[in-house]
């Protein structure tokens, strides 16, 4: 058999790389060609060949890590393959897309669900916590260990109605994210269909209604007198419901308050606006009680940069205490010592502190500050007042009132 002499020498090969000399396709022969273009970090072996009058090309790698004779000898057993009618271009597609597939099959929905909570939520997400609590403790406890490519739609509505049957109003929002979750898998190739894309809010329940839950006087003294005595339930958490109560604040930017923001030598809160729901900052004034509250509070942290530091030694990485360790104290704790009582939520506190403030003889457009609403209308567009003074007086007649009802002969 005569030797094949091949076009391109291997020192030639090396000059180019070394000197960085960029060019085309050259051809060294049985259907072999190097390319070095300027897009290249290494030259690149390419076998060209036609089929049945229909040119295909095929990478073989690049010189870094294929050598000149592993290039050499696999254009040979490549025109081997092809003279007998194989199309080995379209077999290693083939071969590329069937891995591909198997690794797909192989992701689980907890991963998936961590690549689109990585992707899609921490980013853009100014409190991502929501998310993560329902992917760690509804997803991935149900689904989670499933290949996402064998989850169906019967296991999606096994879930949701599960969801539905404990938290009517969490199931049709946890619906929306797993619809996103794989929707994230279909994008990146992990699945070809969304199993959830069938279903709409309505089979997660009927529409969640307007809460208009609140606690009225005889309700806070129950609540009240039970943290005193709930069993599990410390004064950490007793402080941070009053200052919930007394404050209107929401419950993310209490928990995520550091205490540079607290300025008790004036009795003000400066709450920043990246942390406010209305993305305005504002000036909150703390009554006497809630300035001795933080002042606990800051005792408590002992040096901590936040004024709710974690106290788990697994959670501390994230700095303050979970968006979830109120909800769970109290359901647990504090719930059970009140008998009679509907149930309630944290949220619900901030609608309380608006009815009782209204119920002391507080200006509405007053009251509606206290809570940090935007006021609407061409009134919301002129008036620019802050009512400070006039906040910091409806705030501590709120803030006596619960004093009065925390009293033990208030029970």
């Amino acid at each position: 058999m005569a030797k094949i002499s091949y076009k391109l020498r291997d020192e030639d090969i090396k000059n180019w790389v070394k000197n960085g000399t960029r060019f085309g396709l050259l051809s060294d022969g049985n259907n072999l060609y190097l390319r070095y273009r300027p897009e290249d970090t290494y030259p690149r072996w390419i076998f060209r060949y036609s089929l049945q009058g229909n040119a295909r090309t095929l990478g073989l790698g690049s010189l870094q890590h294929v050598s000149a004779a592993m290039a050499r000898k696999e254009a040979a057993r490549l025109l081997g393959l092809i003279a007998t009618g194989r199309d080995v271009a379209q077999e290693k597609r083939e071969r590329a897309q069937a891995a591909a597939m198997e690794a797909a099959s192989q992701i689980t929905v907890a991963q998936l669900a961590e690549s689109y909570f990585e992707r899609s939520v921490a980013p853009r997400l100014k409190h991502p916590g929501i998310v993560r609590a329902w992917i760690d403790k509804k997803i991935n406890p149900a689904i989670g260990n499933l290949s996402a490519s064998k989850v169906r739609p019967s296991h999606v509505d096994s879930l949701i109605q599960s969801v539905a049957r404990e938290a009517p109003t969490v199931a049709p929002k946890l619906l929306s994210r797993l619809k996103a979750i794989f929707n994230h898998g279909v994008k990146l190739g992990y699945l070809s269909v969304n199993p959830a894309s069938a279903f709409e809010a309505s089979d997660a329940g009927p529409s969640a209604k307007v809460r208009e839950r609140w606690l009225n006087r005889a309700e806070l003294v129950s609540m009240l007198k039970a943290m005193r005595e709930a069993p599990g339930w410390n004064e950490q958490n007793t402080l941070t419901v009053k200052l919930l109560l007394t404050l209107a604040v929401r419950k993310a930017e209490l928990i995520e308050s550091r205490i540079e923001e607290f300025d008790l030598a004036e009795g003000v809160w400066h709450l920043p606006s990246h942390r406010t729901k209305t993305k305005a900052a504002i000036t909150i004034p703390l009554p006497t009680q809630a300035q001795a509250s933080i002042r606990k509070l800051i005792h408590y942290g002992a040096g901590s940069e936040w004024l709710l530091p974690a106290r788990k030694m697994q959670t501390r990485l994230k700095g303050h205490i979970s968006l979830d360790t109120l909800n769970v104290g109290l359901e647990k704790s504090v719930f059970p010592l009140m008998k009679g009582v509907d149930p309630f939520t944290v949220h619900d506190f901030r609608r309380t502190a608006r009815t009782h403030l209204e119920a002391l003889d507080v200006d509405p457009f007053v009251a509606e500050r206290c809570l940090n609403h935007k006021i609407g209308g061409l009134v919301g567009v002129y008036n620019k007042h802050d009512y400070l003074d006039k906040r910091r007086d409806a705030l501590q007649r709120w803030a006596d009132l619960l004093e009065d009802l925390d009293r033990p002969e208030a029970a």
